[in-house]
């Protein structure tokens, strides 16, 4: 049984961890450059004074960098975590220590308390919502729409949250306009193809300490996820399948230079098995069946309906947890497959989630929008809005300034004519 502390501005596993959370923090600060420079902007300015922003994220040190940024610029912060199994205790506990921080998160959290928590941060009644996943755009929505419609606007940042709130957008029930922070290219390059590349296979090695060099690696989904999946894969030594629906994804893969087929026929080779899809039970029973004995399932996608961990528990003879986030399921007498995290993000539960630079950069997305929905208040549709290209720009130029890196600029005579073309 987990042991919680509770108050009545945060729910957390352990107050006296803050210590550690303060200085994991730090150390997250250091390689957080460009969202510490947004930061000394924020003081001066205090662009947030007097808001409450509602936050659902994975609380993570890289996140309690985002929310003190906030903080910085005069925001009150009501925080819950993304995903049951994502929070770090030491950072949620150095959080709750925090004026003007409400938290609402510990590992390995129950789904009532997952609920509850969501609940929290809604009856905070947040002017704009920070989003991953979707949860508490839904919850707010479902339960609370008096809060709903008088939101100034959210942001979203996974690609299962954008396809739930574009839904919603269609079905004319959103309440509030969405920026799309998760479709930004900075996002897609660094978080998802970099970040989620490396963060995904740390995970599945810190949890099962395997060797990937020589071993057969199937990737479901080659979106930039499963991009960065495959090319840290191959890095290492594996050879990769890709597995895909979208014939376009899957002429890439196969440029790429990797072996793609349905993963009816990639069952029979595989010894590692990642899913990046945001699609349901991509890896079913049937498939597991016919698996090598020993393979290992992992998914890095949001929610954890990418493998049917349900039926495959369902239809499983035996179940041992051999260590945490490490479940030994036994297809029959002579077969098994390590299922880790019980189906969920591998990269957050079983490691540390994205480095801290990566989320630097997505963090900056956030931020920025948040500034976005306040200039633009009452001037944008109750739908899902596109993130205006020239602060995608915005992020990569602060980006590359933090890392000393220099560009050119065209010449008059080339910017003249650039500037012919777009018209």
């Amino acid at each position: 049984m987990i042991k919680t502390q509770k108050g009545k501005t945060y729910h957390v596993k352990d107050l006296k961890l803050f210590k550690q959370g303060k200085y994991n923090v730090q150390l997250a600060e250091k390689n957080m450059l460009s969202l510490m420079h947004l930061r000394t902007r924020y003081v001066k300015e205090r662009p947030f004074q007097n808001l409450r922003i509602g936050v659902n994220l994975c609380v993570t040190k890289e996140t309690a960098v985002l929310v003190e940024t906030l903080v910085a610029g005069g925001a009150k912060i009501s925080l819950c975590s993304s995903n049951p199994m994502a929070t770090q205790d030491d950072v949620a506990a150095y959080l709750a220590s925090q004026d003007s921080i409400q938290v609402w998160a510990y590992k390995n959290e129950s789904l009532d308390d997952f609920t509850k928590f969501l609940t929290k941060v809604s009856n905070f009644k947040p002017h704009i919502i920070i989003d991953d996943g979707g949860d508490l755009t839904a919850k707010i929505h479902h339960k609370f729409p008096t809060i709903a419609k008088s939101i100034i606007g959210g942001c979203e940042e996974t690609t299962i949250g954008i396809t739930r709130i574009n839904n919603m957008s269609k079905q004319n029930i959103l309440q509030f306009p969405v920026i799309a922070v998760n479709d930004t290219k900075t996002k897609k390059l660094v978080d998802n193809y970099y970040g989620t590349g490396q963060s995904t296979i740390d995970g599945i090695m810190r949890t099962t300490n395997t060797l990937f060099a020589g071993k057969v690696v199937v990737v479901s989904g080659y979106g930039p996820c499963g991009k960065g999946v495959s090319m840290i894969s191959r890095g290492l030594g594996a050879n990769v399948i890709v597995t895909e629906v979208n014939p376009f994804r899957a002429l890439e893969a196969v440029y790429d230079g990797y072996r793609v087929m349905p993963i009816s026929k990639a069952v029979l080779e595989g010894d590692i098995y990642i899913t990046v899809t945001g699609n349901k039970n991509v890896i079913r029973f049937e498939h597991v069946k016919q698996m090598k004995r020993g393979s290992i399932l992992a998914n890095s996608g949001h929610y954890d309906y990418e493998i049917d961990v349900k039926n495959i528990y369902k239809n499983c003879k035996k179940i041992i947890n051999i260590r945490e986030y490490v479940e030994e399921c036994w297809i029959d007498e002579k077969n098994y497959v390590y299922i880790l995290s019980k189906g969920r993000v591998v990269n957050l539960s079983g490691a540390e989630g994205n480095p801290s630079e990566i989320m630097s950069t997505s963090f900056l997305g956030q931020c920025l929008a948040c500034e976005y929905l306040l200039k633009m208040r009452g001037n944008l549709p109750k739908e899902l809005i596109r993130f205006p290209e020239e602060m995608d720009k915005k992020i990569a130029q602060i980006q590359i300034n933090s890392m000393n890196v220099e560009i050119d600029v065209l010449n008059e005579e080339l910017d003249k004519e650039s500037e012919n073309i777009k018209k």
